[in-house]
């Protein structure tokens, strides 16, 4: 079997995935189009490990609490349109920007269960090379899950860094990538990017130095075919 044999069974919609997601919109942001051929086939489930609170640290209107508990609305409504539902979704709550804070033994056993529970052999995880301290801590608890289920198949997806590398075609090109078209998917991808409406400046008003995800790079994650490899 090649190396790139599993990913491209993941890939076909016709295998169970599990996504880790480091907030929420990152399960769409990378992975929208394969969630999408997913619930369509085989089924999914998205693992999100922190609670997506920090985008606005400055807003009186919408403290950590209600803004987690907003996030993670949304995420449910991107996971609906993407053809899933709540069910679908594991939320572990931990502080957005500080999971790096959080020992490996509080996390890894609440995240093994989740990825345990779906009977699925593939399981989708930030790309190393995303520079967000939240996505790094992520790839290395998957690094440490992946020592203790060598049986499962772990895939790596690049969010922010195929865009804000401008080496990331050199970078990864050792890695083997595959692409997935996700052309059909587009109009499912772009509606589930915009259930994030807290990311697109349409909630939150009183921190205008907050998160906001412009058009331009909606189109592109939109518009662009999704890019995986197998997790070095």
């Amino acid at each position: 079997m090649s190396r790139s044999a599993p990913l491209a069974d993941a890939l076909s919609g016709r295998e169970k995935i599990v996504v880790l997601a480091p907030h929420p919109d990152d399960e769409t942001l990378g992975c929208g189009g394969l969630l999408a051929r997913a619930f369509a086939g085989a089924g999914a489930h998205v693992v999100c490990v922190t609670d997506g609170s920090a985008s606005h640290p400055a807003s009186r209107e919408w403290p950590p609490e209600r803004l987690a508990e907003m996030r993670r609305g949304e995420l449910i409504e991107a996971i609906e349109i993407l053809g899933g539902g709540a069910a679908d979704l594991t939320w572990l709550g931990h502080p957005d920007s500080r999971l790096h804070e959080v020992s490996a033994a509080d996390i890894l056993p609440a995240l093994t269960a989740a990825i345990d529970g779906q009977a699925a052999r593939h399981v989708f995880v930030p790309a190393r090379e995303d520079k967000h301290c939240d996505h790094q801590t992520t790839a290395q608890l998957a690094e440490a899950l992946r020592a203790q289920r060598p049986n499962l198949h772990f895939h790596s997806y690049p969010v922010w860094s195929r865009f804000d590398d401008p080496n990331f075609a050199a970078n990864t090109a050792g890695y083997a990538p595959l692409t997935l078209d996700t052309a059909t998917y587009r109009e499912a991808k772009t509606a589930a990017i915009r259930a994030h409406r807290s990311q697109l400046g349409e909630v939150v008003q009183d921190d205008p130095q907050g998160f906001v995800l412009p058009d331009a790079m909606i189109d592109l994650f939109a518009q662009q075919d999704e890019i995986f490899w197998r997790m070095p």
